[in-house]
């Protein structure tokens, strides 16, 4: 049976975002900024529980700061009484601000990784992505801040140390997106058309490790072994691991790959060698995710229900990880 609630919420929600990147004004933005958090709040709410409940609030609290700074700014634009570049730079700051508040970007990352924990995976799969696209949008149009450099260095540099000592898996994907964030403004700041393509990608490889944990009930690293996978889905694990971490031939390289080459014309050396270390560190807590499932061939727990994924399903998830080769024909 169809829930109107959710079909009428989700509506809205995107039709939200549709306004956000059609809207040729600052309160037409924030209008569909509006419009996409209060359809967000009921479908976080769908299950009445306790952790529903404070994600709710966390979220609903942390975007109101963000559309509050962000209409004040465009309210006293006109009435601030400065020279017209200083009166720029004033709204281009306070509205990223109010961006990187609602996107989870550091030094405002505190609630990202804290609100994910408390949400199913569904819900973390629209935050992740979705939820995304209307704040980087508003983003986009102030590629020429002196403060993205060091929002792209803080980003990559939280996102990587802050998914070191995690125990929780949407706690460690909250900060591997936190990582993916920093990536997503660097495209912004040297190749503007870059950012779409990036969060395409990162959303279909997110989509498949969320179903993919959902389908198993995966919350804990220790959850991650209590089946007994077969080859097929332990090499799936790896191979979507490998590719949200960047690796060569995985889809997910090609997004960082179209990054690095836009930095290097750019000269940008120092902030592109921070975020490949940062890169890094992320595939080390990806590996320490897999090393499990490597090295542990004859795991089985008696009294877990073995799930398997439909053959089907696996080889059409690989072989979009391993269309790389394919699509770099194409783009040359």
């Amino acid at each position: 049976m169809l829930n109107t609630s959710t079909m009428l919420f989700t509506t809205t929600m995107i039709l939200g975002t549709s306004i956000v990147f059609s809207s040729e004004s600052w309160l037409g933005m924030w209008m569909g900024l509006e419009m996409n958090l209060i359809s967000f709040i009921p479908i976080l709410y769908k299950s009445k529980s306790m952790p529903s409940s404070e994600s709710c609030m966390i979220y609903f609290l942390v975007q109101s700061l963000g559309s509050f700074l962000m209409l004040s700014s465009v309210l006293l634009n006109s009435s601030i009484m400065i020279s017209p570049i200083m009166g720029e730079e004033f709204l281009n700051t306070a509205l990223m601000l109010s961006m990187m508040i609602k996107l989870g970007v550091p030094p405002f990352h505190f609630w990202f990784p804290e609100i994910l924990e408390k949400m199913s995976w569904a819900n973390c799969t629209i935050l992740m992505t979705w939820q995304k696209i209307a704040p980087m949008c508003i983003l986009s149009h102030m590629t020429n801040s002196t403060l993205l450099p060091i929002i792209i260095i803080l980003s990559v540099i939280t996102g990587a140390i802050g998914g070191l000592n995690q125990t929780s898996l949407r706690k460690i994907m909250g900060y591997s997106s936190i990582n993916h964030m920093g990536w997503m403004i660097a495209c912004m700041k040297f190749n503007n058309e870059f950012w779409i393509k990036y969060l395409m990608i990162y959303s279909v490889i997110i989509i498949m490790m969320t179903f993919m944990f959902n389908y198993y009930s995966s919350f804990f690293i220790n959850q991650m072994i209590n089946s007994t996978p077969s080859f097929m889905e332990k090499s799936l694990t790896i191979i979507l691991f490998m590719s949200l971490g960047g690796l060569p031939p995985f889809i997910g390289f090609m997004p960082k790959w179209l990054v690095i080459q836009s930095m290097i014309s750019s000269n940008s050396i120092m902030i592109m060698f921070i975020m490949i270390m940062s890169a890094l560190i992320t595939l080390f807590y990806y590996l320490r995710l897999i090393s499990t499932t490597l090295l542990i061939s004859s795991m089985t727990i008696k009294w877990n229900q073995s799930k398997s994924l439909s053959p089907m399903i696996i080889m059409l998830m690989i072989t979009i990880n391993a269309s790389l080769p394919v699509v770099s024909i194409m783009n040359f």
